[in-house]
């Protein structure tokens, strides 16, 4: 039976998207998507989710600019972001502007060990 937060999945590539969407599944969360920064905010002020994983590059909002702007509102601070990567350099702590984030992981992931590091993060 899924829990009553759900998991936002933020990427504009539908392929990544899906991949981590699927990743989350097991969890028992229901897993929303989100293609831009904006459309992450929305839901998240809507859901409330029990997490969020946010791309770093997008078109519209890109993950560094959405993460400002969850962090500074009252009703999405607490909601921790995991930052998802290509560009390496976020991961092994290069990360200017991303103070805030929770977790940083680069693209392309082990579904599992996402998994796994999310799970320990909503525990």
């Amino acid at each position: 039976m899924p829990t009553d937060k759900p998991i936002l999945v933020v990427d504009d590539e539908p392929h990544i998207r899906r991949v981590t969407e699927l990743s989350m599944k097991p969890l028992g969360h229901r897993v929303l998507v989100a293609s831009d920064g904006q459309e992450a905010l929305n839901i998240a002020k809507r859901e409330n989710p029990c997490i969020i994983l946010l791309d770093h590059i997008m078109p519209n909002m890109d993950g560094r600019e959405a993460l400002d702007q969850l962090k500074t509102d009252p009703h999405t601070r607490d909601i921790p972001v995991v930052i998802l990567s290509a560009r390496g350099q976020l991961a092994v702590g290069h990360y200017k502007g991303f103070e805030a984030a929770t977790l940083f992981v680069s693209k392309p992931f082990s579904p599992t060990l996402l998994r796994r590091e999310i799970q320990r993060l909503i525990a």
